[in-house]
């Protein structure tokens, strides 16, 4: 096969100019909402009490050599919380802001309605560790986090390419500190009060947590349902 190249002070043989388009893009929202933190952080205490309890109570079962390990590289998951009367001003403004995402994006919602599948907070263990592989969560189509505790010593977001076709063709990148249209992963490092809201089929992870200050988090995942489906009772 003959190389193909092009460049130089001097433009080869035949050369037409190419304009730029870029589709396919993969959006996400990131902007600074302290005006929730406060409360957050107060209704969460409750639940990730509650999550340290079960956790520890779960490693009374496990081997010796776990209970000796303790809960280096876990994390106190809650359950569920949307329905928290106390959380009512967050949760309202979450799924307002997940509209808004879809909407802006082109989808046609009309006949349509957002529910929150899951809506937890989590703690990572302060005897350091604490970590998220890399996953989606199936069958949603918003994702978002929502930071209480955090700061440079602490854990962050990574989010890593979405496209099969174009992770499995990926080239060697010439500068692997930028950002270009070539980058396979980024991260952000969340203050508290940084709320980010992404496509639910964007993989993403969270780096090793060095336990040497809170990181603390809410997840929430909405899917969208058409309007006559969710108003149908469910078959059994």
């Amino acid at each position: 096969m003959n190389d193909i190249k092009q460049g130089g002070s001097s433009k080869p043989k035949g050369h037409v100019d190419f304009k730029s388009a870029f589709y396919f893009q993969t959006p996400v929202w990131i902007a600074e909402a302290p005006m929730f933190l406060k409360n957050a952080i107060k209704v969460t205490d409750k639940y990730i009490k509650k999550a340290d309890k079960l956790l520890k109570d779960k490693l009374k079962n496990e081997p010796k050599w776990k209970k000796e390990i303790g809960t280096f590289g876990l994390s106190k998951h809650s359950e569920s919380f949307s329905q928290d009367p106390k959380a009512k001003e967050l949760v309202e403004f979450i799924g307002q802001r997940s509209y808004e995402f879809l909407d802006w994006q082109g989808f046609d919602l009309r006949n349509h309605s957002l529910h929150f599948t899951e809506f937890w907070v989590q703690e990572f263990s302060e005897k350091g560790g604490g970590h998220h592989s890399t996953h989606q969560h199936w069958n949603q189509h918003v994702s978002g986090f929502y930071f209480l505790k955090c700061s440079e010593k602490t854990s962050y977001p990574i989010f890593h390419e979405p496209r099969p076709g174009a992770e499995m063709t990926k080239l060697p990148l010439k500068n692997q500190s930028q950002i270009t249209m070539g980058t396979s992963q980024v991260h952000y490092k969340p203050i508290p009060g940084t709320m980010i809201i992404f496509p639910g089929y964007v993989p993403h992870e969270f780096a090793v947590d060095p336990g040497l200050e809170p990181f603390r988090f809410i997840h929430w995942n909405i899917k969208v349902v058409e309007t006559a489906i969710s108003k149908e009772k469910s078959i059994k």
